[in-house]
């Protein structure tokens, strides 16, 4: 990971352009070739950003006092975030190895054992290929196939708010790109789904299922998980 922190204005061009005049500013590259950029607040929301794939190109200028130019181009889209930099503050790049994920709550963890166990709970004829399926940004805590063999993502949250169909989304951009696995879709599965979350869920293409975390304990027993 690369982390700048510069005087810049930000310009976003493509489907809707936005912009942000000259302050210092956090820049966040990272491996993904993901660009973010933050102030100081907002705790984890960027201004701005650029998802992958793209690309990063930087060239040196002269031009009203600034002293560089940051174009990032989407690679399908064509849509560029391009910095105008007056002052590099900071310029640091640290490698941060495999991340070992979020370790999810004992209900959250259970409850992907117990899906995982079951699967076929999601649907007849769905067939698990693994839990906590590893990928670049973290590990999807179930993939699975559905009785047409097309592959699902499954992500578990306790409570279902629009973070976690954020999260979701990410891992299905990038599970997208491999040909073995695609076409990847979602399913949002939790015990209590926010109205926000389900909205930005099925404008996405991903399902959403409400689960009763007793009922899915007493499976051996009752056989039903709604």
């Amino acid at each position: 990971m690369r982390l700048v922190i510069a005087r810049c204005s930000v310009d976003y061009a493509g489907k809707l352009t936005a912009h942000l005049p000259m302050a210092p500013r956090l820049v966040l590259i990272k491996s993904d070739g993901s660009v973010s950029v933050h102030a100081d607040d907002r705790a984890y929301k960027p201004l701005n950003w650029m998802n992958p794939p793209c690309t990063l190109r930087e060239e040196p200028i002269e031009e009203n006092g600034a002293v560089a130019r940051w174009t990032v181009t989407h690679g399908k889209s064509g849509e560029r975030l391009i910095l105008t930099i007056e002052e590099f503050l900071h310029d640091s790049s640290h490698e941060l190895g495999l991340d070992p994920g979020l370790q999810k709550d004992g209900v959250e963890a259970h409850l992907q054992e117990l899906l995982a166990e079951h699967i076929t709970t999601l649907g007849d004829g769905w067939t698990l290929i693994r839990r906590e399926y590893p990928t670049a940004i973290g590990p999807v805590d179930i993939l699975c196939r559905d009785h047409g063999s097309a592959t699902v993502a499954v992500e578990i949250k306790r409570r279902g708010e629009i973070d976690g169909v954020e999260q979701l989304t990410r891992y299905l951009e990038l599970l997208n790109r491999d040909p073995h696995l695609a076409p990847v879709r979602g399913v949002f599965a939790a015990q209590e789904i926010k109205p926000q979350a389900r909205v930005l869920a099925t404008d996405r293409g991903i399902d959403c299922v409400t689960l009763d975390y007793d009922a899915l304990r007493g499976i051996e027993h009752e056989g039903t998980l709604f």
